[in-house]
């Protein structure tokens, strides 16, 4: 399935049932009064938050959701029935914005949550209300009020414990790919990963959700590459995996470190103090073994922790996945 981050559809309420004008009409009594019903409210839309979800896709089509309509009012003072409320799935992490103010109307975090995106229309009310000493037999009725509509944009950003930052190559996918069941495309040339990929890991009897994030570039936070669209889902992760090639030149590495550090800080400067893990990977390679005492002198600098690993051999994984564990578990 592909990976959809953005959509805007159109999203109606059901409109109210019309009221009813009517008499009573029965045996011995021959002036019977009203008796119309009110109608039916109608259903409201709703959005509702479905863990199975990571992904807007499936909203792509049909563009427009339309609640049922209130009945009408009947005889007897019998009220239509009310419109049935419909129900949008959207992932956990959706915003819902008005597409024309921008105004943001809410937001969906959890299962289960709801949010109420388009009301719907009052039932009218049925010739019955209006009777009074003065107008005993009023023929007239309302008609239902119509069903709020608009047009949304829905955005996702990914609800993850962990986020895989780095530049493009620099061994998220392969990570992925080693503590997860997820299989994330992998291959030896820059932006592999098009869009965010989510695995869950499976440690000490607990789970936690690792999202392989697309490789930044300079410029990012000013829409560069993949640009926003990628930074969006990095605010919503609770621990960043900085990972860095030390299979290279000691003044690359440091500038890859530079480049995402400086993106993370344009876009939001909290997100440079969410808690932070540097990871050197491909230590398999000859050239990385002498790069990693400067990889714990960058971080000791930068003042957070750091891990030297091969996701090939799997050398120190189960070092950072303890790591892991006691940060999210503590």
């Amino acid at each position: 399935m592909q990976f959809v981050d953005e959509v805007v559809i159109y999203v109606k309420g059901g409109d109210g049932g019309r009221g009813c004008v009517a008499f009573r009409r029965e045996k011995y009594i021959p002036k019977g009064g009203p008796c119309g019903g009110d109608g039916g409210r109608g259903g409201n839309v709703y959005l509702i938050g479905d863990e199975s979800l990571n992904t807007l896709y499936h909203l792509r089509k049909p563009y427009r959701f339309v609640a049922e309509r209130g009945r009408h009012g009947e005889g007897k003072k019998k009220t239509g029935r009310s419109g049935k409320d419909l129900y949008i799935k959207v992932p956990p992490g959706t915003l819902c914005f008005d597409s024309k103010s921008g105004e943001l109307i809410g937001e969906v975090l959890n299962k289960d949550d709801k949010l109420l995106v388009a009301r719907g229309g009052r039932g009218g009310r049925g010739n019955a209300r209006f009777a009074s000493p003065t107008n005993q037999a009023p023929e007239y009725a309302e008609e239902g009020e119509p069903g709020e509509e608009r047009e949304i944009r829905l955005e996702l950003k990914l609800l993850a414990d962990v986020g895989l930052l780095g530049i493009p190559n620099a061994g998220k996918s392969t990570l992925l790919s080693r503590i997860s069941a997820a299989h994330p495309k992998i291959a030896d040339y820059p932006f592999t990963t098009l869009h965010p990929v989510v695995g869950v890991v499976e440690y000490r009897n607990r789970t936690f959700v690792v999202a392989d994030l697309p490789g930044l570039i300079e410029g990012a936070s000013e829409g560069a590459g993949l640009g926003l669209r990628f930074l969006r889902h990095v605010e919503r992760c609770k621990i960043l995996l900085h990972l860095v090639d030390l299979a290279q030149d000691p003044d690359k590495i440091v500038k890859d470190i530079e480049i995402i550090e400086k993106e993370l800080v344009n876009y939001n400067e909290e997100l440079l103090s969410r808690d932070r893990i540097l990871v050197g990977t491909k230590i398999d390679y000859p050239i990385a073994k002498g790069n990693i005492s400067l990889l714990y002198e960058l971080a000791k600098a930068k003042n957070i922790e750091a891990v030297a690993i091969s996701s090939h051999t799997k050398e120190n994984l189960e070092f950072l996945m303890t790591t892991l564990y006691i940060k999210i578990w503590r």
